[in-house]
């Protein structure tokens, strides 16, 4: 099965691969797949968490049966994992290694959340504390401030969206300023996610986008609160989430991969017979099959369609 499926499989081999692992209770199943063309490769079911070694044993035996087709890898794309950088580098040393931005720019988005979720706090403990019951006359305009900051920290959960959004409509752009009137924190923020997405421009060269990650780390540097909460932006994935921008073939997401994994775990909620390592192989290559005779079986759906149609017109 294997030689007959790669031949066809890789008849028009891109050169460029994405490669994801997916979890099923105690299994585990690394994937590759041609990240232009979306066809599925290879794959292997380990009934344990994946080491070094086995991602190293899986992929070797993909570049053998690469090696015997005369085949380059010129670029692979995987997740934040740590399992793949030192294996690649010993496979394919001049390949290039992007990390998927979609992982990358989650987990900032995340970090984002939590500095505002900090901020928030902040605002909350600077509410004026009344007492119970109703308020005197001269305790009026302190409730009025208080009823107003409170409203002003439920607006800031309701429309968190908007500062991690990537395209915001004018509507939504002058909500933000109303939200961040006399909060400079807030501003910056925004300010910070989106010069974020600016990095990922592909109008940019990497180099470009790796100096203007290095202006946006030393402004970090001057905000102690924001700096402490924003992390993430000086993890080294983030310049390996920048390597698709010299190369216009190179996938800046793992999404050829991960769309086969969203149809596994999809399958598994109502095949439940389909839980032991022998079983999940036959699956996998079952629909390995089905997505490469996918072409045929359409074609022959449309003639048998334009046939009938002709048939008709005739009687």
């Amino acid at each position: 099965m294997l030689d007959a499926y790669l031949d066809k499989a890789l008849a028009d081999f891109s050169g460029y691969l994405a490669i994801d692992e997916v979890y099923d209770g105690p299994f585990c199943i690394l994937s590759v797949v041609d990240n232009r063309r979306y066809n599925r490769l290879a794959f292997r079911v380990l009934d344990h968490n994946p080491t070094e070694d086995d991602v190293r044993d899986f992929l070797k035996a993909f570049k053998d049966q690469l090696d015997r087709r005369g085949l380059q890898v010129k670029g692979v794309t995987t997740d934040g994992s740590s399992l793949y950088p030192k294996v690649l580098k010993e496979l394919w040393p001049d390949a290039r290694h992007q990390i998927c931005k979609f992982h990358v720019i989650k987990e900032i988005t995340k970090a984002v959340l939590h500095a505002l979720a900090v901020l928030r706090k902040e605002l909350t403990a600077k509410i004026p504390r009344l007492g119970r019951g109703r308020p005197s006359k001269e305790q009026q305009p302190l409730t009025r401030k208080a009823k107003r900051q409170k409203q002003k920290v439920a607006d800031l959960f309701e429309n968190r969206y908007l500062f991690v959004r990537h395209h915001l409509t004018w509507t939504q752009r002058q909500q933000l300023v109303r939200l961040t009137r006399g909060l400079p924190p807030l501003r910056r923020l925004r300010q910070i996610m989106d010069e974020v997405y600016r990095l990922f421009d592909r109008r940019c060269k990497t180099q470009t986008a790796v100096q203007k990650l290095a202006k946006l780390r030393r402004r970090l540097r001057r905000f102690e609160t924001l700096g402490q909460a924003l992390n993430k932006l000086n993890s080294p994935n983030l310049e390996k989430a920048l390597e698709f921008l010299d190369d216009k073939l190179l996938g800046s997401t793992s999404n050829a991969v991960e769309r086969g994994n969203r149809r596994f775990r999809k399958a598994q909620k109502s095949i439940y017979s389909v839980r032991t390592k022998p079983h999940l192989e036959e699956r996998i290559a079952l629909d390995m099959h089905r997505e490469q005779r996918a072409p045929q079986r359409q074609q022959t759906t449309q003639t048998l369609h334009r046939s009938r149609s002709a048939h008709d017109l005739l009687h």
